[in-house]
């Protein structure tokens, strides 16, 4: 079996307010759009926005993003007004994370991984 690419797709309650979360707030760059959808470059994967959910992500569904500078993430997040739902920390596995929310309240964990972390050394 071999997978040749990947993407995380969501259906917004509010895909006007999702659309506006993710490319204005977050600034993700668009990779293609469609009727009824939009697809955002997101790392090495992608994420994709069409249609239209009832119900929103449930309470067990996160999005990892790992981020550069998690301390200037942290600022530029709150001067655009996105509310921090925890605050940057190190976690006990060496890892600095902060968490924020989409409109549909699904968690997003921004991360960090400092230069001395075993991420960093691992060649796999």
């Amino acid at each position: 079996m071999e997978f040749l690419a990947s993407r995380v797709l969501l259906r917004p309650r509010d895909p006007d307010a999702s659309l506006t979360f993710y490319r204005d707030t977050l600034g993700l760059a668009v990779y293609r759009e469609f009727p009824g959808g939009t697809v955002f470059f997101l790392g090495n994967g992608f994420l994709e926005l069409s249609g239209r959910g009832e119900s929103g992500p449930g309470p067990d569904v996160v999005l990892w993003l790992q981020v550069r500078d998690l301390a200037g993430t942290a600022r530029e997040l709150a001067e655009r007004g996105v509310p921090i739902v925890r605050e940057p920390r190190e976690e006990p596995w060496g890892l600095l994370e902060m968490w924020i929310a989409d409109p549909d309240g699904l968690r997003i964990v921004l991360v960090e991984v400092p230069a001395e972390h075993p991420l960093r050394r691992d060649s796999r």
